[in-house]
């Protein structure tokens, strides 16, 4: 397992890390599965690292703590679940194309199909293996990426009702807009997939699983709950907007931090940094935090913050690919080698992924998976 404390270990040696909280994780999954219906199955989506926590690791704590199954986006996302031991059922969302089949039936991996091309390329690789693949079948309601077209169902049941290799293991359809205040888009969606999920029953299909709900409509659409929900940013303690319902005692999961690694004093005039975009006018005491743009933090100019005992301190010149630097001067006892914050909570001050996005003019997604793979991962909790 990875080590908690990141100076332990060669790749542990940079005094820069992502921190993922595992209690967190778990009392969220918790907090999630008590909130919803007994009868109501949680898939987790762990796509790109889980958000940047680790998937694997992730995905054994979930197990542990009411989530029945996973969705991935690549094949190589969910080969690495189960090389790493994951048995629960593996979706993989998106499409998928005939030099990746052999992969599904090799890794028992459920498929997502949006295509009638698709859907006869995947029935005729399985009548060849000499197998069935379970599918689920994707219908566009009106995000208007993936899937079957709703409008269409008539055309195209019939055609799936034929392919007698796939098993129809689910169907699916996906919100645009379902974590805003007005639901009007979201229902009506969930109008267009129920109407075509009667229409494919009456064709002689009956998928056995039902989903409609990421992790907005989890939180505010329970009447579109069905069978199971698929939620992703709402385990990690992170919000999908500011107007969904919130659940009592879901916390963030995710920090990152540094330690100073260099101080400065300014005298008037100085300035810092690539292109002298701040200029002391007071004496100043700067301090250097090891990370940069280069590991996913917004490449802004004087602006943001950090933490640093508690406070927050100003972000002082541009951020560059491996330094942020604060200006500490009214923290006169800072030190080398002490903790600074960039996302997460210190004494009762915090900065959460919402602050950075907006630093980044972002969305909270982009900061969470945008944390590079050279910011060590340490795991605090969770029996480790």
């Amino acid at each position: 397992m990875t080590p908690s404390n990141p100076s332990q270990g060669p790749h542990h040696a940079r005094p820069a890390w992502v921190e993922v909280d595992l209690d967190a994780l778990a009392s969220n999954l918790r907090t999630i599965r008590a909130d919803l219906p007994a009868r109501v199955r949680m898939m987790q989506v762990v796509k790109d690292e889980a958000y940047g926590t680790g998937s694997v690791t992730v995905a054994w704590l979930a197990v542990a703590n009411g989530v029945d199954a996973f969705a991935t986006f690549t094949v190589g996302e969910a080969a690495r679940l189960r090389e790493a031991g994951i048995t629960a059922p593996i979706l993989l969302l998106g499409e998928r194309t005939p030099d990746e089949f052999g992969w599904l039936v090799r890794h028992r991996l459920e498929v997502c199909v949006g295509s009638i091309d698709i859907a006869g390329a995947l029935n005729a690789f399985a009548e060849r293996s000499g197998t069935r693949i379970p599918v689920h079948l994707k219908v566009n309601s009106g995000m208007n990426r993936f899937g079957l077209p709703w409008r269409s169902v008539s055309d195209w049941a019939p055609v799936l009702a034929g392919l007698r290799h796939l098993e129809f293991a689910g169907a699916l359809t996906h919100f645009a807009q379902s974590d805003e205040l007005d639901k009007t888009f979201a229902r009506l969606q969930l109008g267009r997939f129920e109407g075509t999920v009667a229409a494919l029953r009456s064709h002689g299909i009956h998928p056995a699983c039902l989903h409609a709900c990421n992790s907005g409509g989890c939180l505010d659409l329970p009447e579109a709950h069905h069978d199971m929900v698929r939620i992703g940013i709402l385990p990690l303690g992170v919000y999908p907007s500011s107007v969904c319902r919130r659940l009592e005692g879901l916390r963030p999961v995710m920090s990152v931090k540094a330690r100073i690694t260099g101080l400065q004093w300014l005298e008037p005039g100085d300035t810092v940094g690539y292109g002298m975009r701040y200029r002391a006018e007071t004496p100043r005491r700067i301090a250097v935090l090891p990370l940069g743009y280069g590991d996913g933090f917004p490449r802004v100019r004087n602006e943001g913050v950090a933490l640093l005992q508690g406070r927050r301190v100003p972000i002082v010149g541009g951020v560059s690919m491996d330094a942020v630097t604060v200006d500490v001067t009214d923290l006169p006892e800072v030190r080398l080698g002490e903790e600074a914050v960039l996302m997460g909570r210190q004494g009762s001050e915090e900065i959460t992924a919402h602050d950075v996005a907006t630093l980044k003019r972002s969305v909270s997604y982009d900061i969470l998976t945008g944390w590079r793979s050279r910011l060590p991962r340490v795991y605090r909790g969770g029996g480790l």
